[in-house]
C-alpha cells in the first residue's frame, strides 16, 4: 500500500521516512501541496500548517478509499478550522500524530 506524506520540514520527514522503513511500508515524501494532484496512493499524512496543505490534502482525499490524516503543531487552532473547513475530518497534535505513525503505518501495510 502506498502512503503519502505531504511535509515541508526535511528532519520530519526522515522521521516519517523511518517509522515507515520500520513498518515495511512504502512512503512517498511530498514538500509542496501542489504535487498531491498527480500523487496515487490509499493513505495521505499531511503537515497542515504547510501553505496550502488543507485545501490540497482534502482535495486528494475526496477520491474514494482515500485517506487523509492531518497533524499540526501544538493544536494550532487556526489551521485545524481551516483544514476542518476544507473537508479534512482527522486532525491532530504532532506529538500524537508520532505516537500513532507506527501503527497508521502498519495498518495501511497489511
Amino acid at each position: 500500500m502506498k502512503v503519502l506524506a505531504l511535509v515541508a520540514d526535511l528532519m520530519f520527514s526522515s522521521r516519517i521516512s523511518g517509522a515507515a522503513k520500520a513498518a515495511g511500508a512504502q512512503v512517498q515524501i511530498l514538500r509542496k501541496p501542489e504535487q498531491l494532484a498527480a500523487a496515487e496512493g490509499e493513505l495521505l499524512l499531511a503537515d497542515l500548517n504547510v501553505d496550502g496543505a488543507a485545501t490540497a490534502a482534502a482535495n486528494w482525499g475526496g477520491k474514494e478509499g482515500r485517506r487523509v490524516v492531518g497533524f499540526v503543531s501544538h493544536m494550532d487552532s487556526a489551521a485545524v478550522a481551516a483544514a476542518r473547513e476544507a473537508g479534512v475530518q482527522e486532525i491532530m497534535a504532532r506529538s500524537r500524530f508520532i505516537e500513532v505513525l507506527p501503527e497508521l503505518l502498519r495498518a495501511k501495510n497489511q
